[in-house]
């Protein structure tokens, strides 16, 4: 079994946690709780006839980046950024953060979610600012945490990516 150690990353409340459990526990719920630190899960997979042990580190919101976080990101194949649809500040926040990490690991597999698609009525990011960030290369997903809208497809393009390049934990 190959291990994929993958960082969940963006400001307070875009639903990192939340896309952790639909993924993992294939849950929802509306409590907001705060992560302190990191959370860690694990879901295994199966990725063109591999398996694939997916250990999710879900880092705690920020809407700037600390010394102490870079530390969690150590040994990671690959990262998500996260934003909140209903609150345009948090794509800069999270493409910051993106070029942030890639600064420090290098080029890694990451894409960028969107996140919060079941209240799309109201969205702050539009969709010309998704497409002038796909423009610049980015991957990016329209996810929904609440109906589990492209969040197993996501997981699984990133394991995909992660697999091409071919490194382990």
């Amino acid at each position: 079994m190959i291990n994929k150690k993958i960082c969940m990353l963006g400001a307070f409340s875009v639903g990192k946690t939340s896309l952790v459990e639909r993924y993992v526990h294939s849950v929802f719920s509306d409590k907001y709780l705060s992560t302190i630190g990191v959370k860690i899960s694990k879901k295994i997979i199966t990725v063109a006839d591999q398996e694939v042990s997916m250990i999710l580190w879900d880092m705690e919101g920020r809407d700037i980046f600390t010394d102490v976080n870079i530390n969690y990101l150590r040994g990671a194949m690959g990262f998500f950024v996260v934003a909140d649809g209903t609150r345009a500040e948090t794509l800069d926040t999270a493409l910051e953060l993106r070029a942030l990490v890639l600064g420090k690991m290098g080029t890694i597999p990451n894409a960028l979610l969107i996140n919060k698609d079941d209240l799309a009525d109201q969205w702050e990011i539009s969709e010309d600012m998704l497409q002038q960030t796909a423009a610049e290369g980015i991957t990016v997903f329209r996810t929904s945490a609440k109906t589990g809208q492209s969040v197993e497809e996501a997981f699984q393009s990133l394991a995909k990516a992660m697999l091409k390049v071919g490194r382990n934990v």
